[in-house]
């Protein structure tokens, strides 16, 4: 992959993450490093959407413990049954959270944040291994093609194992 990327200006989103999947891939297929995929995958995401914050957490310890990500500084550590990352990693579901303020129980890491998407990814034996969270500054931001999208770029991270 270049040192850019390469969307179409003004383009719906799911344009963009069709777009983007084969870029990531090209990116991540053959670096065997996770941490070095994560960190570039939120790069690739902020940098095509301008997301407000995006980032992986990582199950450690019974914690989810802050993975590499772009944005400002944020919470290093969140339970796994706490706010919108602990449902998604609790759930293993796809949670999509329109207005943070009306979430039960939503953990404000920046007061910035207005809305959020959180997915949890897995190794190759179906073991959930963490959540990538993205968060927006403006109000209902994420719908089903960001799930759809997110969930397509996720899925390229070969997760063979992670220490925990």
């Amino acid at each position: 992959m270049a040192e850019s990327l390469e969307i179409s200006k003004g383009a719906s989103r799911e344009v963009v993450y069709a777009e983007l999947a084969p870029q990531v891939e090209s990116l991540v297929s053959d670096e065997p490093d996770l941490v070095a995929n994560m960190a570039n995958i939120a790069a690739v995401l902020r940098e095509a959407f301008g997301f407000f914050w995006v980032g992986f957490y990582i199950e450690k310890g019974g914690e989810l413990v802050l993975g590499p990500f772009q944005g400002p500084i944020a919470c290093t550590r969140i339970g796994l049954d706490k706010g919108v990352c602990g449902r998604a990693y609790s759930t293993r579901e796809t949670v999509i959270v329109a207005d943070v303020d009306k979430f039960p129980g939503h953990i404000a890491c920046a007061s910035a944040s207005r809305s959020e998407i959180v997915l949890p990814f897995f190794d190759r034996q179906d073991r959930i291994v963490g959540v990538l969270d993205v968060d927006s500054d403006r109000l209902d931001d994420f719908s089903e093609t960001d799930a759809a999208g997110l969930r397509r770029i996720l899925d390229l991270l070969d997760v063979e194992e992670v220490s925990r």
